[in-house]
């Protein structure tokens, strides 16, 4: 990577899927790949592709595209493929329980290991094999599952009290189903996403397309 640039987020969000479709690549035994066709099977324009690469460095060569089995590796250690992530789920209603029946089953090293939520006792029950316990034992189980994110499918009216309880026990990062826009720490990472805001972008490009 080149040192002293900042990858910007929209370009974070995309190298998994650039994992992913390599990986695509090399199960069916492509050996090179050009941005062109990484564009037609991502449905990510080309120019974007070589863009997002740049910020890596040479990573392909001009009239030879890129080495897929090179790219797949420099992408898996980027992404930190060998190192495992526990993720703790709060909020366990109609989204969390589809999250928790789902568990990152295509990512074996990203997993749900432990939930709360406010109907579940203290003493916690088991949903979809994964303990769930009453938040008022969040830090404690938070810390003996050894999570390292937090996924936020709470109320909106308790998404920024959760927060401040998970940048208390220095939880690195929140992917957050709420509308909230959270207030956290430098040393603490949030993703956003609001499931009515990507409706409404995409109900746009449907009304407003040639």
């Amino acid at each position: 990577m080149k040192k002293d640039i900042k990858i910007p987020q929209a370009t974070t969000k995309r190298l998994p899927l650039y994992y992913r479709f390599l990986q695509n690549f090399a199960n069916a035994g492509k050996q090179r790949v050009s941005s062109q066709e990484l564009s037609e099977a991502m449905k990510i324009d080309s120019a974007t592709i070589r863009r997002d690469f740049s910020y890596f460095g040479a990573l392909g060569k001009k009239g030879y595209g890129y080495d897929v089995a090179y790219l797949l590796e420099f992408f898996r250690q980027i992404l930190d493929q060998d190192e495992g992530a526990n993720v703790a789920l709060i909020g366990v209603g109609n989204l969390g329980n589809a999250l928790l029946k789902y568990n990152f089953q295509k990512n074996h090293n990203t997993r749900i290991v432990v939930a709360f939520d406010t109907k579940a006792p203290m003493e916690g029950h088991e949903v979809n094999g994964i303990p769930v316990y009453h938040p008022d034992r969040l830090e404690e189980m938070y810390q003996k599952y050894n999570a390292e994110l937090a996924i936020l499918t709470v109320s909106s009216r308790s998404a920024q009290a959760i927060a401040d309880r998970l940048a208390a026990i220095n939880a690195k990062g929140i992917l957050n189903f709420t509308p909230v826009r959270l207030n956290v720490p430098d040393t603490m990472k949030v993703m956003n996403i609001d499931l009515a805001v990507e409706l409404e972008a995409l109900i746009y490009l449907i009304r407003n397309s040639d």
